[in-house]
C-alpha cells in the first residue's frame, strides 16, 4: 500500500509539472526557458538539422534523452515550429505523433504539448501487483489462475506433439493442421483465417497493435480485464467505456461511442472477467445491428478461459464475420506451460498480426500447436476439463452463497471469480490485508470507476465447507465496514 501511494503522489508531482507547464504555453502561445522550462520555437529550431518528420523526432528525441529538455517542459506550438523550420505543420504534425508514440511528450489539447520524459518501455500498472503481503500473505484471493490439481496430464499430449510431421522444419507455421482441425468446430462463425498464439493477452496484444494508432479511440466493456486496459493504454488508444448489463454491453452505450468513430470495439463475449456475464444471441444481434453502419470499427471478441466457460455465448462473428476476430485462449483449461491461443477472423486483420509477429518469434511451436490438438481430441482431458469447469463453478458459487447470506450480493454466472460490491475500496484491501488476504481493487478493471468493487478470484478456493464459511465471514465483514480495523 505504501509504494501505491509513493507512485500516486510521484505521478500527481509530474501531473502538476506538466499541467503548469502546458498553462504557460497557452498563455504565451510559445513558451520560453522562463516559462515551464520550455523552448521557444526560433531555439529549439536551431537544433534540428533535419527538418523531415523523422528528424525532427530524433533530435527531439536526442535533447530528451540528454536533459535538455526535461520532463514538463513546454514546447512550442505545431505552426510556430513549423514557421521556424520552414516547414508545412503537417511536417511537424507527423513528428509530434512518432514523439506520442514513444512516450516522449504528451499533448493536452487546447493546453499544447510538453515533454514526459526519455523513451520508455509501457508499464501495466494495471495488471501487476499492488503491496506485497510477504509472510503475512495466508490466502490470495487476487489472482484467478487455474488450479494445478485440476488440470489434465501433459505428458502424452507432449509426446504427441513431438510427432509433429513438421518437427524443426524452419518455415513459419500460423497454425498446425491438426489444431485446426481440432479447434474449427468449436468456432461460431467461417474464419478467413487463423493463427495460434501465445496466450490470449498476446493475440489481443498482436492485434490492437496492428489496429490501433496513438490517440485512436477503442470502444471497451466497462468494466473489463486489467490486462486489456493496460494493453490499449499502452499503445496511446482513447478509451470510450460502455455500459453494461447482466447480457454484456448495452447497445445504446455502445451507439454512443460508435458516434465518436472509434477504431475498435472490444469486448469479453463469455465468462467476462470481471463480472461472469455471458453475451445471449439476442445481444450479439442488437450489438452487430448498432456496428454494422460503422464499417470502420473492427470487432475484437476475447474469449478468456476457452473450454472452462459453461455456456456458449452469441457472437457478433456471426452477423459481421468480415469484420470480427475471436481470440480464444486455452491456456486456463489445458495449463498455462502450453501457452496456447488461437484467433480466427478476416484474412486481412489477421494477416496483420501475423507480420507483426515476424520481428519476434514468427510463429508459435508446433510441438505446443500439436500436443493442444491432442488434448483437445482426447477423451480423457475432455472429461478432466468438464470436470474442472464443475469443480470451479461450485467454488464460485459456494462464496456467492455464503456471501449473500452476510447481505453481500454478487451476479458472476460464470468464471473463476466474483465482482463483490464494498463500502470503501481502499478500506476493504486494509482490512482483508491486515487479516492475511489479498483481493484485486475494482478501480483496476475501470476507466470510470463510480462504484466501489473488489474481485475475488475464486479458482483456488478450498472446498472445505467451514474453511468457506470463514473466508465467506471475512470478505462480507470488510465489504460493508469501511473503518473495520
Amino acid at each position: 500500500m505504501r509504494q501505491s501511494a509513493v507512485r500516486a503522489k510521484g505521478g500527481a508531482m509530474q501531473e502538476k509539472a506538466i499541467s503548469g507547464a502546458g498553462a504557460a504555453q497557452e498563455a504565451g502561445g510559445t513558451a520560453t526557458e522562463e516559462e515551464g522550462g520550455g523552448w521557444s520555437a526560433v531555439r529549439l529550431a536551431g537544433r534540428i538539422t533535419d527538418p523531415s518528420a523523422r528528424g525532427i523526432a530524433a533530435a527531439m528525441t536526442d535533447l530528451i534523452r540528454a536533459g535538455d529538455l526535461a520532463p514538463g517542459s513546454a514546447l512550442p506550438t505545431v505552426r510556430a515550429l513549423a514557421a521556424a523550420l520552414e516547414v508545412s505543420p503537417g511536417t511537424v504534425a507527423e513528428a509530434w505523433a512518432l514523439l506520442r508514440g514513444r512516450r516522449t511528450i504528451a499533448t493536452l489539447g487546447r493546453r499544447g504539448s510538453v515533454v514526459s520524459g526519455p523513451p520508455s518501455v509501457p508499464h501495466p500498472v494495471r495488471y501487476e501487483r499492488v503491496g506485497d503481503l510477504g509472510p503475512h500473505l495466508t490466502l490470495d484471493l487476487a489472482v484467478a489462475a487455474p488450479d494445478r490439481a485440476l488440470l489434465p496430464a501433459l505428458d502424452g499430449a507432449l509426446l504427441a506433439g513431438a510427432r509433429t510431421p513438421q518437427l524443426n522444419d524452419y518455415s513459419r507455421t500460423a497454425v498446425t493442421s491438426a489444431l485446426l482441425d481440432a479447434v474449427r468446430g468449436s468456432w461460431p462463425f467461417e474464419p478467413e483465417a487463423w493463427m495460434a498464439v501465445g496466450g490470449g493477452y498476446e493475440g489481443v496484444h498482436l492485434l490492437c497493435q496492428a489496429l490501433i494508432a496513438p490517440g485512436d479511440r477503442v470502444a471497451v466493456e466497462e468494466p473489463t480485464a486489467a490486462r486489456l486496459l493496460d494493453i490499449l493504454e499502452s499503445l496511446g488508444a482513447q478509451i470510450l467505456p460502455v455500459a453494461c448489463d447482466a447480457e454484456g454491453p448495452l447497445p445504446d452505450s455502445l451507439a454512443d461511442a460508435v458516434a465518436r468513430r472509434p477504431t475498435l470495439f472490444l469486448h469479453q463475449a463469455r465468462a467476462q472477467a470481471p463480472c461472469g456475464w455471458t453475451v445471449s444471441p439476442a445481444r450479439a444481434a442488437a450489438l452487430a445491428a448498432v456496428l454494422e453502419p460503422a464499417r470502420n470499427i473492427t470487432v475484437i471478441e476475447d474469449d478468456g478461459i476457452g473450454p472452462l466457460a459453461r455456456t456458449d455465448a452469441g457472437s457478433i462473428g456471426t452477423h459481421l464475420p468480415e469484420r470480427t476476430v475471436l481470440v480464444r485462449s486455452y491456456s486456463k483449461a489445458y495449463g498455462p506451460d502450453l501457452r496456447i491461443a488461437v484467433l480466427g477472423g478476416p484474412r486481412e486483420v489477421v494477416e496483420r498480426a501475423r507480420v507483426l509477429r515476424t520481428f519476434g518469434i514468427g510463429w508459435t511451436s508446433r510441438i505446443l500447436q500439436d500436443a493442444l490438438a491432442h488434448l483437445l481430441t482426447d477423451d480423457t482431458a475432455s472429461r478432466t476439463v468438464r470436470a474442472a469447469a464443475d469443480r470451479y463453478d461450485l467454488r464460485r458459487r459456494g462464496l456467492a452463497d455464503r456471501l449473500a447470506r452476510h447481505g453481500v450480493p454478487t451476479a458472476n454466472r460464470d468464471g473463476l471469480m466474483l465482482w463483490v460490491p464494498v463500502a470503501d475500496e481502499t478500506s476493504t484491501l486494509v482490512t482483508l490485508a491486515a487479516r492475511g488476504i489479498t483481493v484485486s481493487p475494482g478501480s483496476r478493471f475501470c476507466v470510470s470507476y463510480s462504484l466501489p468493487h473488489v474481485r475475488v478470484a475464486t479458482s483456488r478456493l478450498t472446498d472445505d465447507p467451514e474453511a468457506l464459511d470463514r473466508t465467506a465471514a471475512v470478505l462480507a465483514r470488510a465489504a460493508v465496514a469501511p473503518d473495520a480495523p
